[in-house]
């Protein structure tokens, strides 16, 4: 099975939810989730706080230079995450076209990585280290990142 991210991100602003019922919303991810647990294909997800309780480490210069939020045009800034376990990319589509969001956001569907990714590095320390390490972290799904 390949792992996917699901990445939500936001176009609009935080004014644009001050109307919204806020429980209507919990139900609806509540649901969402429940249906991808159901199926066996949730890992892991999370909502992330707003922009401004955030930073951004930038690598420009010599030093990394940090910067409060909020930061970035609105359509550069995510609000959660999901991570599934499915067999392809289009069902991993599939899953984002169901969550329960309206104009103004999108999903952006990413694979994570896995060993395959890293076959040419195989000898490599890190690499060899990296599956070590997930499986004393509980994580092994013979998985390599970069």
């Amino acid at each position: 099975m390949a792992r996917y991210m699901l990445i939500m991100r936001n176009s609009g602003s935080v004014e644009d939810y001050a109307d919204m019922d806020f429980e209507a919303v919990i139900n609806a991810m509540g649901a969402y989730n429940e249906s991808m647990m159901k199926a066996g294909v949730l890992l892991g997800g999370e909502g992330l706080t707003d922009a401004s309780e955030g930073a951004v480490v930038e690598f420009t210069g010599e030093a990394p230079v940090v910067t409060d939020g909020p930061y970035g045009e609105t359509h550069e800034l995510f609000n959660g995450f999901w991570t599934l376990s499915v067999s392809t990319r289009e069902e991993a589509l599939e899953w984002a076209k169901r969550a329960p969001l309206g104009p103004g956001n999108k999903i952006e569907v990413r694979r994570i990585t896995d060993e395959a990714d890293f076959e040419d590095y195989a000898d490599n320390e890190y690499v060899q280290k990296e599956k070590e390490w997930r499986r004393e972290l509980g994580t092994d799904a013979g998985t390599a990142s970069a």
